[in-house]
């Protein structure tokens, strides 16, 4: 049985900017080709694009990935039933511990915590707190909780950000969720330079006849065009989230996401908020492919042709390779574009403004996820 796979490549140019840092404030960079690139993680694009699923799912289709589960659960059970209050942390935390979490006890004043970030939905959530409410007056409560196979609760309904991002319980591997999506580091298609802003400022209070800045100091920054690439397993996504219905959104969803966001580190200093040249969006049925390799060489912009070019071009001439010398035919393909200088994408698929190709890409996934089930 063939598989579904959503393949997005995107060309997006970053003016001055330091969206990802590494432990030092400098833009974080790695090495590809034999020379020095902008790079910007792929843990800071998730989270990214994780946030901006709250502009388009309800509350109860996204997930919390917190320390403060306790904290969180006992909130759920006192909003369900508040003559629990006065136990909810108490209730909560037998509950987290029957999922088989590490739970922390409390110090000072602080709630108990998890030993480590929890990822659950809100619906997990929901549900824990129902089934807390549902022992709360048996004799052993932390017993009844786990007679009660709590942790399968934890283990169903997942948050569309759960299904896509996948969740690892150290403790528990039995509750682990495999990713349904992966992302590349971006980086940038040229070489780069780290520059440094040096920067003063001025105190409003001091004396006309006082000189000097109340403060000094250096920012570091890159500017670059960067290549972002990430998939998405279509069938992994189905397994997940056990709806066609909910897959198709949960494609539709990360698709709008991951074009659109931006990391926020620095975005207040620089302003540097900006949309893809192009996207080109692969459904295949085979395996994922990262074209990454177009850019092995990096582009060199010349006094009249620009980096965004070169770089349009360089993704075509690889993507068409890859086509001729495996056989790796999409079985779609869209190109969302600006401008004349990404045209030769246009080779790539059929070229549809972002609107369209998420809709189209999503009735392809609903398509094939439908013929699977």
């Amino acid at each position: 049985m063939s598989r579904t796979l959503i393949d997005i490549h995107v060309v997006q140019t970053v003016p001055p900017s330091n969206i990802n840092r590494d432990d030092t404030g400098s833009p974080k960079t790695a090495v590809y080709g034999g020379v020095r690139r902008a790079r910007v993680s792929s843990q800071a694009w998730k989270r990214a694009a994780r946030v901006r699923f709250n502009d388009h799912l309800d509350p109860a289709e996204v997930g919390v990935r917190t320390k403060r589960v306790v904290e969180l659960l006992a909130a759920e059970i006192t909003q369900q039933n508040q003559e629990l209050s006065e136990r909810a942390v108490e209730l909560a935390t037998d509950t987290i511990k029957a999922v088989g979490i590490e739970v922390k006890p409390p110090s000072k004043e602080e709630l108990p915590e998890a030993g480590y970030l929890v990822f659950l939905s809100r619906r997990q959530i929901q549900n824990l707190a129902a089934r807390a409410i549902e022992h709360a007056d048996a004799d052993n409560v932390a017993k009844a909780l786990k007679d009660a196979k709590v942790k399968e609760v934890a283990d169903r309904e997942h948050s569309v950000d759960v299904a896509l991002f996948g969740r690892m319980v150290a403790d528990q591997a039995d509750i682990n969720v495999d990713a349904a999506a992966q992302v590349a580091h971006a980086i940038s298609v040229h070489p780069v330079e780290t520059e440094f802003d040096y920067y003063t400022a001025v105190d409003d209070f001091q004396d006309d006849d006082e000189t000097g800045a109340g403060m000094i100091g250096t920012v570091e920054f890159n500017s670059s065009t960067l290549y972002r690439y990430a998939t998405v397993d279509v069938d992994r996504l189905a397994d997940n989230l056990g709806s066609v219905v909910a897959t198709r959104r949960a494609v539709e969803v990360f698709v709008e996401s991951f074009v659109r966001s931006m990391p926020t580190g620095k975005q207040n200093t620089f302003a540097n908020r900006t949309l893809p040249e192009a996207v080109v969006v692969l459904a295949r049925d085979g395996q994922p492919i990262n074209l990454v390799g177009a850019f092995e060489n990096p582009v060199r912009e010349t006094a009249t042709t620009g980096r965004t070019k070169l770089a349009a071009d360089a993704l075509r001439d690889e993507a068409k390779e890859i086509e001729r010398a495996y056989g790796e035919t999409p079985i779609a393909s869209w190109v969302t574009r600006v401008g004349a200088d990404t045209a030769s994408l246009d080779e790539l698929g059929e070229s549809v403004g972002l609107a369209e190709l998420v809709e189209q890409a999503g009735a392809l996934v609903a398509s094939r996820a439908g013929e699977a089930s």
